[in-house]
């Protein structure tokens, strides 16, 4: 998975892997750092293979057709990405999707294809105390599937002196989802892997080895990520190029989504597919997924309830007032003729996924509500 020689690893990564191989660990001889040789017509062979496009459709033909996890978001196989801003529910709608593919049970409208298989969530963010808190209630805790393990990091203070962690940390990742058996990982999040994906460098050999981890296992992977705290105000759709740090990690991965905060409604959320490879864009700028966090018992999740357009759910820059007018005279408008229809501001305020405040004023307001503001 790393591109170091064997001789630059520190000892224990390399008894780690001696004993997931079932192997004596045998300690390499270290002389210092060895000197690159020209590399061998043997060596440089193996890393392509051709063939004529007739075989690679062929071969292509042979192989099984990739299976939703997350309906058209990810699907097996892929290393995909999901990302946010601070506190918008990245890891509740992780633990979300992992429950699910391990039950084979589906979230709200989506599409889950996948015989149901074992999930190992890696968890950077929460201690036991507070993942317990969110999927507990009144004592009553929720009762995951068997096929649901949760991997929560141990900070260790006297990590041994020229140590790469991010190797370390792959390594112990390997280890524990060879333990249980998982064939799904769920990493939250890459902050905690990545040592600074602001440098291309370090971003390059980062997904390089979380993608040998992925093709030497058969893995499907998500890998949780931020995004940067001046987009949360910024009124532009989300893109590719909102992800923190160098733009190599979404390069890197075979497919993306991103959750937004809604601006037009306090507590709304949207999914928006970002990249795909395995599929059509189905869930783009016209076709975001609308969310709410709820908690009815003792599971913590994303309630999905409806469609829009990215557009309508965008803060306006001052600049920008005549969008904030055509958002607001078409909402305005929906709300005039449910009104008329004999629907109550209730029943309005569920079907078009506003908040019921905002529909009692718009209706008072009438066309006026062209200058409200939120």
């Amino acid at each position: 998975m790393s591109t170091n020689p064997s001789s630059e690893r520190p000892p224990y990564i390399d008894q780690l892997r001696a004993d997931l191989r079932g192997q004596p660990y045998r300690p390499a001889k270290r002389k210092g750092r060895p000197k690159c040789e020209p590399p061998s017509p043997e060596d440089s062979r193996r890393l392509f293979t051709v063939e004529t496009g007739n075989r690679w459709m062929d071969i292509a033909q042979r192989e099984p057709e990739a299976m939703m996890l997350f309906d058209e978001f990810w699907h097996q196989g892929e290393l995909c990405m999901l990302f946010a801003g601070t506190n918008i529910g990245k890891s509740v709608l992780a633990v979300q999707i992992g429950e699910s593919i391990a039950r084979r049970k589906k979230i709200g409208g989506f599409a889950c294809q996948a015989p149901a298989a074992r999930v190992l969530y890696v968890d950077f963010e929460l201690s036991a105390a507070q993942f317990g808190l969110r999927y507990s209630h009144a004592g009553d805790r929720y009762l995951f599937s068997d096929n649901f393990f949760r991997a929560q990091f141990n900070f260790i203070t006297d990590t041994p002196e020229n140590v790469d962690e991010n190797e370390l940390l792959i390594a112990a990742i390997e280890y524990k989802m060879l333990q249980v058996k998982a064939i799904v990982l769920i990493i939250d999040n890459i902050t905690c892997l990545r040592g600074g994906t602001e440098n291309a460098t370090v971003a390059l050999s980062l997904m390089k080895s979380l993608k040998a981890l992925k093709n030497n296992h058969k893995l499907s992977v998500l890998v949780l990520a931020h995004t940067p705290k001046r987009r949360q105000v910024a009124p532009q759709p989300i893109s590719a190029d909102d992800l923190h740090g160098s733009k190599l990690l979404i390069n890197f991965a075979d497919s993306a989504f991103s959750i937004g905060k809604s601006m037009a409604d306090d507590g709304l959320c949207y999914l928006k597919q970002i990249k795909q490879r395995n599929t059509s864009q189905r869930y783009g700028d016209d076709n975001v997924r609308l969310c709410r966090i709820q908690k009815n018992g003792n599971f913590l999740h994303f309630k999905f309830s409806g469609r829009g357009r990215e557009l309508h759910h965008l803060l306006p820059a001052h600049k920008h007032g005549p969008v904030r007018r055509v958002n607001h005279e078409e909402r305005a408008d929906k709300i005039a003729r449910l009104a008329a229809a004999g629907l109550s501001q209730r029943d309005i305020s569920k079907r078009l996924n506003i908040n019921l405040a905002t529909v009692n004023k718009l209706i008072r307001h009438g066309k006026s509500a062209t200058s409200y503001t939120t």
